[in-house]
């Protein structure tokens, strides 16, 4: 049975959850997305690319604006550089960094520790830190490829697991994992979820992918959606259909 259109509180709280990647190449760029969709979307990705270009500019044109920031630079080093790094997210005011799982148990806790008691001495608004598990554009045969024979899911878990260990509190992971992931982690850690697409759409380079109804309702705390988006016709409409398939998903989870 077809559930009924989702409440205006159930699209607000379906909005909080949507992550936009601001994957382009200059901060002007960046700067037109934010503006265009500062009240359709709940967190702004900043990645790489703009970030090597613009450096914290790009976050404070965000914060500019009232908006929140996914740092998401994926830091993978020595646990003493990480930490470091860590420590000038959180004081760029970001909502959200990652870390890479596979730097270990000692690299993560360290971050944790560092990051939180520099929050404490400088009255900074703690950060949640996540960890990535497994790319979204991986899959069995790549991650055989480099000497890991479990597949997608056992690895997923299984960093997951080292990252609650860390005293992280979430991880960044596909939608085809939530379900186990819930189940074996917990209600309590905090689930972001790349590699989401409406049906019918192109999949582009994600090889794990599932709808934003689905994601949400398998357990998905906040879902990223940047193509979609990017390639629409009207960016603020296509942010729209997905948060109000988001709060389907939403519904479902709450039945």
């Amino acid at each position: 049975m077809a559930l009924p259109p989702p409440s205006p509180a159930r699209l607000r709280a379906a909005k909080k959850r949507l992550i936009f990647p601001l994957d382009v190449a200059t901060l002007a760029e960046a700067e037109a997305y934010v503006e265009l969709l500062s009240d359709e979307v709940g967190v702004f990705k900043v990645g790489k690319q703009l970030f090597v270009q613009a450096g914290p500019e790009a976050v404070q044109l965000v914060h500019k604006r009232g908006g929140q920031v996914f740092l998401d630079l994926k830091f993978h080093d020595i646990p003493r550089t990480v930490a470091q790094a860590g420590i000038e997210a959180a004081r760029l005011g970001v909502a959200m960094f990652n870390v890479h799982a596979a730097g270990g148990l000692d690299m993560m806790r360290t971050t944790r520790t560092e990051v939180f008691k520099r929050c404490r001495t400088e009255g900074l608004r703690r950060p949640l830190i996540l960890a990535v598990t497994v790319l979204t554009s991986l899959n069995a045969d790549d991650l055989r490829q480099t000497g890991v024979a479990a597949g997608p899911q056992t690895q997923v878990v299984r960093l997951a697991r080292l990252a609650q260990a860390a005293g992280l509190g979430g991880v960044v992971t596909s939608p085809h994992e939530l379900s186990r992931l819930r189940r074996e982690c917990g209600p309590r850690l905090r689930l972001i979820v790349p590699g989401v697409r409406l049906p019918g759409a192109d999949w582009d380079d994600q090889k794990r992918v599932l709808s934003p109804q689905q994601a949400m309702s398998r357990g998905a705390d906040y879902v990223v959606v940047g193509k979609p988006i990017r390639d629409a016709a009207d960016p603020r409409l296509a942010a729209r259909q997905i948060v109000s398939d988001m709060a389907c998903g939403l519904a479902r989870r709450a039945d």
